[in-house]
């Protein structure tokens, strides 16, 4: 059956998520009002021969015309499959040319878990940071682990997903005690492998992998938790601390920079001499990505944060890598924060992202920044996450009152 709709391939380079110069690139399939994108695994293009206004590679280079001899062969590939999709006289939609792009079967027999999962980690791990997926391979070895002990088999049919494999997967993460961990999940810990659960049983609906839903009428529960932040006094201790050894310095000085940037750890030791930029007001400006979201970062460099930029300019650690600041683990960076938060006398869980609620609360919002101005510089999708810090803010408003109505009444 010949299709009389709208079908278009274009081609785009995710230039956010370069890496030594070279970044991945997405085929755009359209159908009609339906657009889709995926990418083309393995290909990555050196970013100085793409040419990002019409997608395709530089006309003038051999690199981009290799480049647009690559891309010819997958339009045309593309173009075939929906040749044949048109001859089979089957309804021709976006996503079945991806599947047939991607070699994968719609009519499979007895679609598996592990395939759902194994396609969307496969698809995930182009668009999303090495970190975030770091925690789908860690619901994935609970599922693998859920599986063999209430099934005793090593995977489970996706026809007879339901509402009580959720619920007692639920149930088995909240009794799982792992052997690197003395204390079990909290509740906010199981949501997470949920969240990631759902996300992936989602996708099965779209596929058409899963039929029904599963997930319908199951409440995910959510502990409301206070997120951390240092006072005003807390912060100028960390601050003016001087302390014997290096390291203590060095990681202070991170700390101190995202407490006065937003920056959360992984965008912190990311920094490159070329993310600091001249802005339009002639004053120096962070430009930057957010590795977890991919959400641009532009924000003025306070006073402060530029001092520590200028302090570690010469620093060899941070020169041989290229980087602002010198490389560390987020394991040891939170391990020598409890060190520093102990010899200031800080008694709050001191980890790095406590400096970028510090930011949010103590250095931004309670200095008068509107919310929706730490929204944007923060990265945050959306702002009900930043009113988190403002309702933080209030209770921490209230319970300051209340100490001073105390010592009034002492009066």
């Amino acid at each position: 059956m010949e299709y009389s709709g709208k079908f278009g391939i274009h081609f785009k380079m995710r230039a956010e998520r370069a890496k030594n110069g070279k970044a991945p690139v997405f085929m755009g399939i359209v159908l009609n009002s339906e657009k889709i994108y995926v990418a083309l695994k393995g290909f990555m293009v050196e970013t100085d021969h793409w040419d990002k206004l019409n997608g395709v590679g530089k006309k003038n280079t051999k690199q981009g015309r290799d480049i647009n001899k690559y891309l010819e062969d997958v339009r045309w590939t593309m173009k075939d499959h929906f040749r044949k999709l048109e001859l089979a006289d089957v309804t021709i939609s976006a996503e079945k040319l991806k599947c047939a792009f991607l070699g994968i079967k719609e009519e499979q027999s007895t679609p598996m878990l592990s395939d759902l999962v194994k396609y969307h980690n496969d698809q995930a791990s182009t668009l999303l940071s090495k970190g975030t997926m770091s925690h789908y391979f860690v619901t994935q070895r609970y599922i693998d682990k859920f599986i063999k002990q209430a099934y005793h088999q090593d995977d489970f049919k996706l026809s007879e997903l339901n509402y009580k494999f959720i619920a007692d997967f639920e149930l088995f993460l909240y009794n799982h005690r792992p052997k690197d961990h003395q204390k079990k999940m909290d509740t906010n810990g199981v949501l997470k492998h949920l969240i990631r659960l759902k996300k992936m049983v989602n996708l099965g609906s779209s596929l058409r992998w899963v039929d029904g839903e599963p997930f319908k009428g199951f409440k995910m529960r959510k502990k409301a938790v206070d997120k951390e932040f240092l006072n005003e006094w807390e912060l100028q201790r960390v601050e003016e601390k001087e302390f014997e050894i290096e390291r203590l310095n060095t990681v202070r000085d991170m700390f101190v920079f995202s407490c006065y940037t937003g920056l959360a750890f992984i965008d912190m030791v990311g920094l490159t001499p070329e993310n600091i930029v001249t802005g339009l007001d002639g004053e120096p400006w962070l430009r930057t990505f957010r590795q977890k979201t991919l959400v641009p970062v532009n924000t003025p460099l306070l006073p402060k944060a530029l001092a520590l930029i200028k302090k570690y300019q010469n620093n060899y650690r941070a020169q041989v890598n290229g980087k602002v600041f010198p490389l560390i683990s987020n394991q040891k960076m939170n391990a020598y924060l409890k060190e520093i938060a102990k010899i200031c006398g800080v008694s709050k869980n001191m980890t790095y992202h406590v400096a970028r609620h510090t930011f949010a609360t103590t250095v931004t919002l309670s200095n008068g920044v509107p919310i929706e101005t730490v929204s944007k510089i923060l990265g945050h999708t959306k702002i009900s996450t930043t009113q988190i810090y403002a309702r933080v803010l209030e209770r921490k408003i209230s319970d300051d009152m209340q100490a001073l109505k105390a010592r009034l009444n002492l009066k």
